[in-house]
């Protein structure tokens, strides 16, 4: 049981980034998924979470009309991507595996299913 977040990497102030997350092991659509993010000397932080019953997504204050999570069931991903990017949104970018969406954040009374993250970095 796996995940794999990837796609990070270094763009520009207003560029955009697409973050994929992989399962392996167990398949996503039977989970809230969500992405959360930590950057060096803050607390890490849950900016987008999408539903398994619905679809419905959930998103923080500090990426709404910035970023959109989907997820593509057949191929057992979730996806984030990221519009006009800042330089605030400079963090380390993980996704998790959960039981539900609290707001943007996915959560479980286990512990989320989560793997290693990808660095994004937003710099001119």
């Amino acid at each position: 049981v796996q995940l794999q977040a990837s796609g990070g990497g270094l763009v520009q102030p207003g560029g955009s980034l697409r973050l994929s997350c992989a399962a392996s092991g167990f398949r996503l659509d039977y989970h809230a998924v969500g992405w959360f993010r930590q950057a060096p000397g803050k607390e890490r932080e849950g900016v987008a979470c999408i539903r398994n019953s619905d679809g419905r997504t959930d998103y923080s204050e500090s990426v709404k009309d910035r970023f959109a999570i989907s997820r593509d069931d057949v191929k057992n991903m979730v996806y984030l991507q990221m519009n006009s990017l800042k330089l605030e949104d400079t963090a380390v970018y993980n996704c998790a595996a959960g039981a539900w969406c609290l707001g943007p954040s996915v959560t479980s009374p286990r512990p989320l299913t989560e793997g290693r993250g990808t660095q994004v970095t937003v710099s001119s």
